[in-house]
């Protein structure tokens, strides 16, 4: 395949940017950067009635957020597409005089007349065979009322061009070589076969990709809160992770592997390898794999993540040394959070020490007038360690254990509660590090001190 490939995602902004609408534009975008081509963002709003500016931005913002980039455009200094500067997207509603020439040329040959204060469109009656790169060969007959009435609107009687014409029209204007769209789509593709070859020029290649399912074979509908886009943003999905996810729908590699980097995925990424059938959502599955890449996030990008995440929650994380911001996030990487999970999971990090935040059920179980002792030794350890790292405060606090004859957890759980508030957490000794000997000191203190004499 030459880099003469040029592909489309084309999306109606008349609501949230769905997963399955993403996963076809990634598909798109994996196609044309496999083959080096092009890859073009179209927006369909012709429909006035119906599109909203709202949906263009969630549409946009979806794109830049799963790093879709488009590669051509109208140099039109669109101020709807601010980070594009002066490329594109394409929007339809720019294009009408395109439409209505295209339109002119079909009634100046006979095959578009005026009807009903329409214009319409003259349909052949014999049946139509797609050819469909994914699906196989599709043949489409014509049903009884069509056989009777076979010719379709073009354009409404109040001048607004309809689908069918747009979109074959731009695909034909666009050079666009390969459409790649949902399975949905398969019941138009025999108009739009039609109207090429009433424009006497080839149709690009179709293949159309198998819907998402729920868990439990269900359509995916918007009311799920797994269809759309930006609930994944919302949530802090390591959205590399979803792209992953999204290309594992319906696609597979030769070797099964499953986590992949976007490199891997274009690298590999080819429409033989798309299936027939159905794919199924799996929220766990997406999880996994956010864990996976989360684990090897380049540290800067996952700190400035998490910094987003705490500004959000109310911590303002300017307000700490960056340094100890950054120490702080590092120590839940390891856990596979969501980065909405991150600033329940470190903000006693950023809780004044001599007022930590206290689980009750935590403090009821750890923070008893028997821990009174063995903490106040604690601290001592703690106080007279060579260092305050992990490696030096694990031997400190396995000493103590061993001098009063307890195990390591007898002191690991009261020192946690006493310095976190909770029995859950980042590591215990990496975490009491990143606080810090003052600190810690000072949240062991203070807890000390609030308990009865053993």
């Amino acid at each position: 395949m030459s880099s003469n490939v040029r592909v489309r995602f084309a999306p109606s902004p008349t609501g949230y940017l769905h997963i399955g609408g993403a996963r076809t534009a990634l598909f798109n975008w994996l196609y044309a950067r496999h083959h080096g081509g092009t890859f073009i963002l179209r927006i369909e709003d012709t429909d006035t009635a119906r599109n909203s500016q709202a949906a263009i931005d969630v549409i946009l913002q979806g794109m830049r957020w799963l790093g879709l980039d488009w590669d051509e455009g109208p140099t039109s200094g669109d101020t709807r597409a601010p980070d594009r500067g002066d490329r594109g997207p394409y929007f339809q509603s720019r294009r009408n005089e395109l439409y209505l020439r295209r339109v002119a040329e079909l009634r100046d040959r006979g095959l578009a007349y005026d009807r009903d204060g329409a214009v319409w469109f003259r349909m052949d009656r014999e049946a139509i065979v797609i050819p469909d790169i994914i699906v196989g060969d599709v043949r489409r007959e014509l049903t009884d009322r069509e056989q009777l009435d076979p010719d379709w609107v073009l354009v409404r009687g109040d001048g607004q061009p309809v689908f069918h014409l747009v979109n074959v029209v731009d695909d034909l204007e666009m050079g666009i070589t390969h459409v790649i769209r949902g399975e949905d789509h398969l019941s138009n593709t025999a108009k739009h076969l039609a109207l090429f070859r009433a424009f006497g020029v080839a149709a690009p290649r179709y293949g159309h990709i198998p819907l998402i399912l729920n868990p439990d074979g269900s359509k995916m509908s918007k009311r799920d809160r797994g269809a759309v886009i930006t609930n994944y943003m919302d949530d802090g999905f390591n959205p590399t992770a979803v792209l992953n996810y999204l290309a594992l729908l319906g696609w597979s590699p030769a070797d099964g592997k499953e986590v992949l980097s976007v490199a891997e995925l274009v690298s590999r990424f080819d429409l033989d390898r798309v299936n027939r059938s159905p794919a199924k959502f799996d929220s766990k599955k997406l999880e996994a794999i956010h864990f996976e890449h989360t684990r090897v996030m380049e540290p800067a990008r996952f700190a400035a993540t998490g910094r987003e995440f705490l500004a959000k929650a109310g911590i303002d994380p300017a307000a700490c040394p960056s340094g100890f911001v950054d120490a702080a996030l590092e120590t839940a990487r390891e856990k596979g959070k969501l980065f909405r999970d991150l600033p329940p999971f470190v903000a006693f990090y950023f809780a004044p020490d001599d007022g930590v935040p206290m689980d009750a059920e935590a403090k009821a179980k750890a923070l008893t007038a028997a821990a009174r002792a063995p903490l106040a030794r604690l601290r001592e350890a703690f106080a007279a360690a060579p260092a305050f790292d992990a490696v030096s405060l694990e031997a400190a606090l396995k000493g103590v254990a061993a001098e009063l004859g307890v195990k390591a957890g007898a002191l690991t759980q009261p020192c946690r509660v006493a310095t976190t508030g909770s029995m859950v957490g980042p590591s215990l000794y990496h975490l009491l590090a990143v606080l810090g000997r003052a600190k810690s000191l000072a949240r062991i203190d203070h807890a000390v001190t609030a308990l009865p004499p053993g």
